[in-house]
């Protein structure tokens, strides 16, 4: 390309029939995305096209309506589907040419790897003329980028599968795009539990519609918000502190005291941080969750410094035996009750030797429910030296049994945090 002219705006256009016919889910738009918001690069649109040159060609001609950057994933292979190099080389009017080096490349990618490199791979070494090569070390398809040559329109062309997609990009692709960049975006996540995305807008709507940068966005997921607030300044620093200037002012306002963390990812995470940093030491008793507790816990690294263990007592005799939960609570209050909550968050605490003890007893559902104790009535326990504390949840009977248990889950992360 003669002009390399700044990329403002970009369109991500991931090529291939598997990905409309569903084979295959569709990651590396996700990635793309995320990673061109940090360089400052405004995604306007993801499209998906199957392996079809005019259906490509059209594609290109309605991204470049509004974007000046299009990344392309897929297309890049040996086979005779395999096309986006020649499709979007036609479409900027340069003729293919044989790439020496990236030639060179396959054949020692084939040689180091032990296998045939048949005649059809040397198609990948051939490029749009001018264009800028970048190796894969990885597989056998290079990527490249190509333009016109005003340098407006700008196709970056990427192999499909994630796995030499996303390094190629983070070691070849983010240099090349920071010398085209004239600022920079950060993002800075606001986690809420407690409340709902409803009451965090009507609580902040001023800020959210006023504020322009940074700006303001509400993200649900079950049983939380995510807000996240991003800022484009000309420099990363600048644009954190704005972001953290933001994040204070939401603190300030009612929906501060249930944001249980600033990009720490989930609520067990905080739970992890928060024993952490206090040398507290946690164990679970766990009936309706059925071990999810734990699990969420155990699916992070280093868990084992603060977590002890936990029981998973479905049966009433496992309640007795193993946490010793009296008979006479079972028999009058019923498992799900608060009696039965407190006694097993204190019998998993004592008898693990933990600082802290948390149960779950409820009704998953769809079945077992009654008038008095419906589908998604769950009771909550927490134990410490200093007291107890139960916490009743009656969450919706028309909810999936995944959700009731995954919202208990939380709810009980949620209780070891407000020990702060």
């Amino acid at each position: 390309m003669s002009i390399e002219r700044p990329i403002h705006t970009a369109e991500i256009l991931c090529v291939g029939t598997e990905l409309l016919l569903g084979d295959i889910v569709n990651t590396n738009a996700a990635y793309l995305s995320q990673r061109l918001a940090e360089l400052g690069i405004h995604v306007y649109r993801h499209t998906v096209v199957g392996d079809n040159p005019e259906r490509l060609k059209h594609a290109l001609s309605a991204a470049f309506a509004e974007a000046d950057l299009v990344i392309t994933s897929g297309g890049l292979g040996p086979t005779y589907d395999d096309l986006t190099k020649e499709t979007v080389a036609a479409f900027f009017g340069r003729p293919m040419e044989l790439h020496e080096p990236s030639l060179t490349a396959i054949r020692a990618y084939f040689e180091r790897t032990g296998r045939v490199m048949t005649k059809n791979n040397e198609k990948q070494a051939m490029m749009p003329r001018g264009c800028t090569v970048f190796p894969n070390h990885y597989g056998t398809a290079p990527s490249l980028a190509v333009g016109n040559e005003e340098g407006t329109q700008t196709v970056i062309m990427l192999p499909g599968p994630p796995g030499e997609l996303c390094p190629i990009f983070e070691e070849e692709i983010l240099p090349y795009l920071k010398s085209r960049r004239t600022s920079v975006l950060v993002s800075k996540n606001i986690h809420i539990f407690g409340m709902g995305e409803s009451a965090v807008e009507t609580k902040i709507q001023s800020i959210m519609t006023e504020s322009k940068n940074p700006t303001v966005a509400p993200y649900c997921k079950e049983g939380e918000v995510r807000l996240r607030v991003t800022a484009e300044a000309e420099s990363e620093a600048q644009a954190s502190s704005m972001c953290d200037e933001m994040i204070e002012r939401i603190r300030a306002t009612e929906v501060g005291e249930f944001i249980y963390g600033v990009d720490i990812g989930s609520l067990e995470q905080a739970v992890v941080a928060f024993l952490k940093q206090n040398g507290l030491t946690l164990a679970c008793a766990e009936s309706c969750t059925g071990g999810l507790i734990a699990k969420r816990l155990t699916d992070l690294s280093g868990v084992s410094e603060v977590f002890l263990g936990g029981c998973v007592t479905y049966a009433n005799e496992a309640k007795e035996k193993l946490l010793g939960v009296s008979h006479e609570s079972l028999a009058k209050y019923g498992a799900v009750s608060e009696q039965v909550a407190r006694e097993m968050a204190r019998g998993v605490r004592e008898r693990l030797g933990a600082d802290i003890g948390i149960s779950a007893t409820g009704i998953a559902g769809p079945t077992g429910g009654t008038a008095e104790k419906p589908v998604g009535t769950v009771y909550l326990g927490i134990s410490t030296k200093d007291g107890e504390e139960v916490r009743k949840l009656s969450l919706s009977s028309m909810r999936s049994r995944d959700y009731i248990r995954k919202v208990s889950a939380s709810n009980a992360y949620d209780m070891v945090l407000k020990l702060v």
